[in-house]
């Protein structure tokens, strides 16, 4: 069998034999002793072999032709990788928190990192977490709307069905294994921030107890985020998205066009100005944005947006530019007159809905519309996601996320420590690590060299570990959800005899 396209055969981790074709010297050898010679078996180098690509993955190449939404997983690799970003940036520069989620010249503070666009990869996880919606929102519509395109009505509930039934194991199987592990850190190491309990039997019943309420996503009040890893606060927020797009779906699908388009139109208006729901602007604008090019597909698009195809380049590289000063928007505070001091945003803040909490998901929603609208018509950019380190991050990218958070409590908190960035807590529980490797901090905010070499251990560490928590977890609750269905649907036979039965009827005498 030949090697998988874009890998050479060392790359296999359980290849045996290369299959070359035949050279000059084939003729001289006898062939029966060809015939009855086989290779040594080494069983330790098997073994070598078989653990090193459990601890080691070993790259799968790119696939010759990628999907129509690949840039779609890039993307959200990319993102992931942002969210990593800046919670390592923030973390080692925690007296410097609050400028540098400000605007630039905010209070009289300029640093690069604060700097408009510069700021989205320092600061732009919340940026980051609004276009994962937008590409949720994208991704669950896609199977759903071609079968309610092609008129497919009856896959189109059963895909629907399936969907709903696996979404819940699928986002919280994953979150389930990976902070029961890290619960268990809490009772061996000090971790800054943690307030262990005070064995672990009681820990693993708090774990339990905040797990429960933290994945009923019906609750109301109490903390919206899980003790054992603060980031995965998205997580309730993309299952209620989820539900909101398998419900919006099933509600349209026998609707004209013009009716659906404005359905969903409604929804996202609904959400951000009349209701405090931000989230759900967020999906159901990936879900317009994903009939719309389905449309576009069928050259059936509404006649104002058709009218728009000779001005698209103007259009989506502005959308662009609009995209990355938005994502940008000063983001420390909840208070709208902290929004106006800053510099540039003053008559932005009047454009906030009177519904918005927090003031930041408003110019994000856009922020992350715009960009998923324009990077499908940026040839640059969709090239540039669809690259293979960003397809690799978006293959990792749930288990980056589920796992940046452990590994820099963990482990970068320390390294933070052992070379410059601690402070009172670290000299009081772990003054071991305080200054252990100190290295210079020159450098601009956000780049210096002791906070960017750090990177050259924590990063490739939280890659390796998202990527076996990738092979291991996150993939196995995928098929696990899917085998589970399937398990719980009639069997053919099952279903012929329902059919026979409602043929025959509840009197017919061969029943009796």
């Amino acid at each position: 069998m030949p090697p998988q396209s874009g890998m050479g055969i060392l790359d296999n981790p359980d290849w045996r034999e290369a299959n070359g074709t035949k050279t000059d010297w084939d003729g001289d050898v006898d062939s029966s002793w060809r015939q009855s010679w086989r290779p040594a078996y080494h069983p330790i180098k098997h073994y070598f072999h078989r653990i090193r690509s459990i601890i080691w993955p070993m790259g799968s190449g790119q696939p010759d032709k990628l999907r129509p939404t690949a840039y779609l997983d890039g993307l959200r690799g990319f993102a992931a990788f942002v969210v990593y970003w800046q919670h390592h940036v923030l973390w080692a520069h925690t007296k410097d928190n609050s400028m540098m989620e400000m605007g630039f010249g905010y209070k009289n503070f300029y640093a690069f990192c604060t700097f408009p666009i510069v700021r989205n990869f320092f600061t732009g996880g919340h940026f980051a977490v609004a276009t994962f919606f937008v590409i949720s929102g994208y991704v669950l519509s896609t199977k759903p709307l071609s079968l309610m395109h092609g008129g497919e009505y009856a896959k189109l509930g059963d895909n629907l069905a399936s969907a709903l039934f696996r979404r819940w194991i699928r986002l919280y199987a994953p979150l389930i294994v990976t902070t029961f592990v890290f619960m268990l850190f809490w009772q061996a190491l000090w971790i800054n921030n943690a307030k262990p309990q005070g064995n672990l039997k009681d820990e693993i019943w708090n774990w339990y107890a905040e797990f429960k309420n933290f994945s009923f996503i019906f609750t109301t009040g109490g903390l919206p985020w899980f003790t054992y890893n603060f980031h995965t606060w998205s997580i309730p927020v993309e299952m209620k998205g989820s539900i909101i797009i398998y419900t919006a779906l099933l509600a349209f699908s026998r609707l004209k066009k013009n009716a659906r388009l404005l359905g969903e139109a409604g929804l996202i208006y609904y959400f951000m100005y009349v209701a405090d729901g931000w989230y759900g602007s967020v999906f159901m604008s990936g879900l317009l944005l994903c009939d719309l090019d389905h449309l576009a597909a069928k050259k059936q698009l509404p006649r104002f947006l058709a009218r728009l195809e000779p001005y698209k380049t103007f259009i989506y590289y502005h959308l662009f530019i609009f995209a990355m000063l938005l994502g940008g928007v000063p983001s420390h505070t909840q208070n709208i007159e902290d929004l106006r001091a800053n510099r540039g945003w003053y008559y932005l803040s009047y454009l906030k809905p009177q519904a918005v909490f927090d003031y930041k998901w408003f110019y994000l929603f856009w922020a992350a519309v715009f960009l998923v609208v324009s990077i499908p018509r940026i040839w640059w950019l969709k090239s540039f996601f669809e690259t293979r380190f960003c397809q690799y991050l978006g293959r990792i990218s749930y288990s980056l996320y589920l796992v940046h958070g452990p590994v820099l409590w963990i482990v970068g908190d320390r390294v933070y420590a052992a070379v410059g960035w601690h402070n009172e807590d670290h000299v009081l529980n772990i003054p071991g690590w305080v200054d252990a490797f100190k290295l210079p901090a020159t450098g601009p905010l956000g780049l210096e060299v002791s906070f960017l070499l750090t990177q050259l251990l924590l990063l490739p560490l939280t890659f390796w570990l998202a990527d076996l928590v990738t092979r291991y977890v996150d993939e196995p609750s995928v098929k696990f959800a899917n085998w589970l269905y399937r398990k719980g649907l009639p069997s053919r036979e099952e279903l012929e005899m329902e059919a026979r039965a409602k043929e025959q009827g509840p009197n017919d005498s061969r029943l009796e």
